[in-house]
């Protein structure tokens, strides 16, 4: 038994040396990587093919309005805010969604990574949680241009183009010269044209 227990011991201990351990989140939905391995992960800085461009569900920018929560948040290329937007814009939803969700549970008051986990439960498919988001963000900095944007690019996932393209409307009347919202607005036409639903 002696010899047993201090085989567990040994591997327990190689495998946090290692850094290779998994454990669970705490909802218990994902698996996570190790510290060790998430801070020298290679993510990519270009978006996933075929992933598409119009949505700018995460900004490289803080949001226009008030001042989100913290003005650092973000600055630092290993915080959970920069590592979300990395992951999203490698098509690793499940990943952003992590890092997000620490990001504003570190920092309630930050309207980017919430817009930021309201995008990452878009593409996860979990809209329930990606309403909850938004709304946070809402609360944070009012219905920006940005905001409304995403919410309608939701609203098209889930095939609700009534409520879609009223978002989207009103995100235009705020901003009429971006490119995010023309576009969006633009893909909503073509998918309420041919009926086909966007990915």
């Amino acid at each position: 038994m002696r010899v047993y227990s201090n085989q567990v011991l040994v591997a327990a201990l190689a495998c946090l040396v290692l850094g290779g351990c998994e454990t669970s989140t705490k909802l218990g939905d994902l698996i996570s990587l190790s510290k060790t391995e998430e801070a020298t992960a290679s993510v990519p800085e270009t978006p996933a093919p075929g992933a598409p461009a119009t949505t700018g569900s995460v900004t490289v920018a803080a949001p226009s309005g008030p001042a989100s929560g913290s003005g650092l948040l973000g600055s630092d290329p290993n915080d959970d805010l920069s590592l979300g937007k990395k992951h999203f814009r490698a098509g690793n939803y499940g990943l952003a969604e992590r890092h997000f969700r620490r990001a504003v549970e570190l920092h309630p008051n930050d309207a980017e990574s919430w817009i930021g986990l309201a995008a990452s439960y878009d593409r996860l498919r979990r809209f329930e949680l990606a309403d909850r988001a938004y709304r946070q963000a809402i609360e944070i900095i009012g219905p920006t241009p940005e905001v409304l944007n995403n919410q309608g690019y939701s609203y098209m996932l889930r095939g609700d183009y009534v409520r879609a393209r009223t978002t989207l409307r009103a995100a235009q009347s705020q901003d009429p010269d971006s490119p995010f919202i023309k576009n969006n607005l633009e893909l909503l036409e073509k998918s309420a044209r041919t009926r086909k639903g966007i990915q």
